[in-house]
C-alpha cells in the first residue's frame, strides 16, 4: 500500500484514539480474588516495586509509577505488568483525559486476605543469605 492509498483510507475514527480505546481487563470482585494468582502476580520484582510505590504514594499516573519507582522498561512492557496486577485484583485503573491512573485496591485486599498485603509490602526485599 502506498502512502497515498493509506491517506485516502484513513478516517477521523482512525485518528481519535481516546474515544475508541477499549479495556478488556476484568478486575475481579474482592470475593473472587484468588491467592495463587495474586502471589504469582507479586512474584515479579517489577510488579512488586509498582505495588510498593502505589502503597506509599496512592493513586498515580502510570508513567509516574514507572519513572519514580525506577522501572526501566518500555511502556508496553509496563502495561503488561499492570494488566497482570489488575487481573489478579491487586490494582485498579481509571482513565482521565489522556492519562491512565492506577491505585492499589487495599480495602478489597484487606477484606479478602486480612493483613497479607501489608506483610508483602513491608517485607524485606534483600536476598536471604
Amino acid at each position: 500500500m502506498t502512502i497515498e492509498q493509506y491517506n485516502n483510507r484513513r478516517t477521523t475514527r482512525n485518528l481519535i484514539y481516546a474515544g475508541d480505546v477499549t479495556d478488556d481487563v476484568v478486575e475481579p470482585a474482592a470475593e473472587d480474588m484468588l491467592l495463587p494468582k495474586m502471589l504469582a502476580a507479586l512474584a515479579d520484582p517489577h510488579r512488586l516495586a509498582s505495588v510498593r510505590f502505589l502503597a506509599r504514594n496512592g493513586e498515580s499516573w502510570c508513567t509516574q509509577v514507572m519513572q519514580e519507582a525506577g522501572l526501566v522498561m518500555s511502556k508496553s512492557t509496563f502495561s503488561h505488568h499492570l494488566r497482570i496486577l489488575r487481573e489478579a485484583g491487586i490494582l485498579t485503573k481509571r482513565i482521565q483525559g489522556a492519562r491512565g491512573y492506577t491505585c492499589l485496591r487495599k480495602d478489597d485486599l484487606d477484606r479478602r486476605f486480612p493483613g497479607l498485603i501489608d506483610s508483602i509490602i513491608a517485607a524485606d526485599t534483600q536476598p536471604v543469605a
